[in-house]
């Protein structure tokens, strides 16, 4: 029998699960309690923040014939889980014409056979067309007392004002790296699967704020590591370049040491590490570094061990503020230009010359 995805198996069931949007959910609860529920609602949002588990969520607890504000589990409702006949959800990326919202039109007027509520989830919302826009605006203009539509999508700006205008809109966001990493922490906790702080911190990163891609990595990272997930094989899963590694090269760059880059920019991408990937680790690591250089109280920025903060802070130490603005600058200009390259080891390579050069000789070129 297939497994079940951590994302999945994980999937919030009441509101006390979703993590992280309280100003989200404490509005739907006061709503549900009060009995102020709207007839339509809007969550926007990256993906992976919990937008169409919220609105799950939401549906279950507002067709729920029990009090509360949440689902009881017991009901007619809430026992058809996923079977729920009076909750309808709608993947608007392969159901976007007007035909699907004509027929949406003429089902809403149909009472529900559970609850008080019937919930319609319109997922990617904004992939609808335009005649399927004008069809779902009558709707949303007089709707009957028991219909709810929630819209969700990843990119609110495609939506119509007319639409807009007739939604409560939310704003799901990305968590902190800090919030994935307890995240993940209670995930691996709860599958008996012990974990290096270090490697957890990784895994959170490379989610980059998605609840679901940080999960999706977390699962890739449980099979290949079984019991026990340490740094090194989180490193050599995602393909990443370690903190130590992108510090001695920083470091050698900073004291502008071509001989010392060079070797070290030659053993990574022997390992298959790739340019973008370097450079993404670069640009973070001048960035820590102006931190590091400049804020006091760095260390609460960044998640690094006792010894790459003391690392960071002598390389700091030894960097002039100027020239490594300097080089966040070059490298941000670089970043679109080397990833649209067909010759991006020799433009990166081109790159670290000028920035060893800045820093040695304080010459620069045109960015």
């Amino acid at each position: 029998m297939a497994s079940v995805a951590l994302y999945r198996k994980y999937r919030p069931k009441n509101f006390d699960e979703i993590i992280c949007q309280e100003h989200v959910t404490t509005v739907l609860k006061s709503q549900i309690e009060t009995g102020e529920i709207s007839h339509a609602y809007l969550f926007c949002g990256s993906r992976g923040t919990g937008k169409t588990s919220s609105a799950i969520v939401f549906a279950r607890a507002i067709t729920c014939t029990a009090d509360g504000g949440k689902p009881c589990g017991k009901c007619p409702s809430c026992v058809s889980g996923a079977n729920n006949v009076d909750i309808i959800e709608i993947d608007a990326a392969s159901n976007n014409g007007v035909n699907e919202i004509r027929e949406l039109r003429e089902n809403v007027k149909y009472a529900p056979l559970n609850g008080k509520y019937k919930v319609y989830i319109i997922d990617e919302v904004h992939m609808l067309t335009d005649s399927a826009f004008n069809a779902l605006l009558k709707t949303l203009e007089e709707p009957p007392k028991h219909a709810i539509f929630i819209l969700a999508t990843t990119e609110p700006q495609k939506l119509p004002a007319t639409i807009l205008s007739r939604c409560i809109r939310f704003n799901f966001r990305l968590l902190t790296k800090g919030e994935l990493s307890e995240h993940v922490k209670y995930v691996f906790d709860k599958e008996g699967i012990k974990y290096e702080q270090a490697a957890v911190d990784l895994i959170a990163e490379a989610g980059e704020g998605s609840v679901r891609d940080t999960l999706t990595i977390a699962d890739m990272v449980k099979s290949f590591c079984k019991d026990f997930v340490t740094y090194e094989k989180v490193v050599k899963i995602l393909s990443v370049v370690s903190k130590s590694e992108i510090f001695d090269l920083g470091d050698n760059i900073v004291k502008g040491n071509v001989e010392a880059v060079f070797k070290k920019l030659s053993s990574l991408t022997e390992c298959g590490k790739s340019v973008n990937v370097l450079l993404k680790e670069l640009l973070t690591f001048f960035k820590d570094l102006f931190l590091a250089k400049n804020v006091s109280t760095f260390k609460g920025f960044m998640s690094l061990s006792e010894e790459l903060s003391e690392s960071l802070k002598t390389i700091a130490s030894g960097a002039d503020t100027e020239k490594i603005v300097h080089a966040i600058y070059l490298m941000s200009a670089f970043e679109q230009e080397v990833r649209q390259s067909t010759q991006q080891n020799l433009l990166f390579e081109s790159l670290i010359i000028k920035l060893c050069f800045g820093f040695k000789e304080n010459y620069w070129g045109e960015a």
